[in-house]
């Protein structure tokens, strides 16, 4: 097999052949088909998780066969297509686990962070994470992979905001906007995104999926909005999104890392505004989201890149020139 390797925090990843490893009691081998390149993967490399290990193979929205069993595997069979998450394991055993809130594990394992992922042609994979598929999304692997992180993260964070958002502004128009937005307008939600400063392709591309409007993440809305979801890793939007929420309005940062959050006044929190986050992602908002995808035949926008080119695809990510996501393609 062959894999991308991140030696250390920091340097660039190195195509590397290894040997095709045995899956373990419980586990699976899935020959990776295609693997979408997520902002968390940039935390990995960039050394911003502290419980990331390295050497590291990242990638951790994974569509793959599953081509080996291990013992005790129950409810998978080989040549079966499944999707692969950022929750590789958890405990089942801590207060979290069994209060059914497995994506709080006091000891999880991730994957593309604290086990191998999917930046590789082959990957091990704890059965009981993996995801079934439907059929029309097996049948396509690279517009499935990006819905396995940034589809979830995207669910879990509307989930939060509730019902009651009618009118929600999203902050960062990349892989997890670009898929939620499509799946809020199809509930009937409003829409509004906003983007880097002066980013006009960007903000095109978002009003082509269907948002009411569509400006820089440095303007106020046309109208208050009732709630936002944070995507950007930018903790200056957190005050910039309460000052345009309405009394009682919700602000979810959504992303695994973000910068320090400044200082602001209390009024911005004031009339009973709520700030929050979401962590990770239970295999429940998995199923609950892929079963929704499916229904809407929802498709990610995707630039291809082959394996041996992923430190492209992160750069591309980087610099914010990949409308939708970027996958890798063994």
């Amino acid at each position: 097999m062959h894999a991308m390797v991140l030696q250390r925090p920091g340097a660039s990843l190195q195509l590397q052949e290894q040997f095709l490893p045995a899956p373990a009691a419980g586990e699976v081998l899935l020959r990776v088909l295609a693997c979408a390149v997520c902002r968390t993967d940039l935390h990995v490399m960039d050394g911003e998780l502290p419980q990331a290990r390295y050497p590291i193979v990242p990638g951790h929205e994974i569509v793959g066969v599953v081509e080996a069993l291990g013992a005790q595997v129950a409810g998978l069979r080989l040549g079966q297509t499944v999707g692969l998450t950022w929750l590789g394991r958890s405990c089942g055993s801590c207060s979290f686990c069994l209060g059914k809130q497995e994506n709080l594990c006091d000891e999880p394992e991730f994957t593309g962070c604290t086990r191998d992922g999917g930046f590789a042609t082959h990957t091990l994979a704890d059965a009981a994470f993996c995801l079934p598929l439907s059929d029309f999304q097996a049948e396509d692997p690279e517009h499935t992979a990006p819905l396995l992180c940034a589809g979830l993260i995207g669910w879990r964070a509307l989930r939060a905001v509730g019902k009651e958002t009618r009118v929600l502004g999203l902050y960062g128009f990349g892989a997890a906007a670009h898929l939620l937005a499509q799946v809020a307008t199809a509930q009937g939600r409003s829409v509004y995104a906003f983007t880097r400063p002066g980013d006009a392709d960007g903000q095109a591309f978002a009003l082509s999926l269907g948002v009411a409007w569509a400006g820089g993440c440095d303007e106020m809305p046309p109208q208050r909005l009732d709630g936002a979801i944070l995507f950007a890793p930018a903790g200056e939007l957190v005050p910039q999104a309460l000052g345009a929420v309405r009394k009682g309005g919700v602000v979810v940062c959504g992303g695994i890392h973000m910068s320090d959050i400044p200082s602001f006044p209390y009024r911005l929190l004031w009339e009973e505004r709520r700030l929050s986050s979401v962590a990770n992602l239970a295999r429940r908002d998995g199923r609950e989201f892929l079963r929704t995808a499916d229904t809407l035949r929802l498709r990610a926008r995707t630039t291809r890149y082959p394996l041996r080119d992923a430190n492209l695809a992160v750069a591309d990510l980087r610099q914010g020139r990949v409308m939708g996501a970027a996958v890798l393609i063994p």
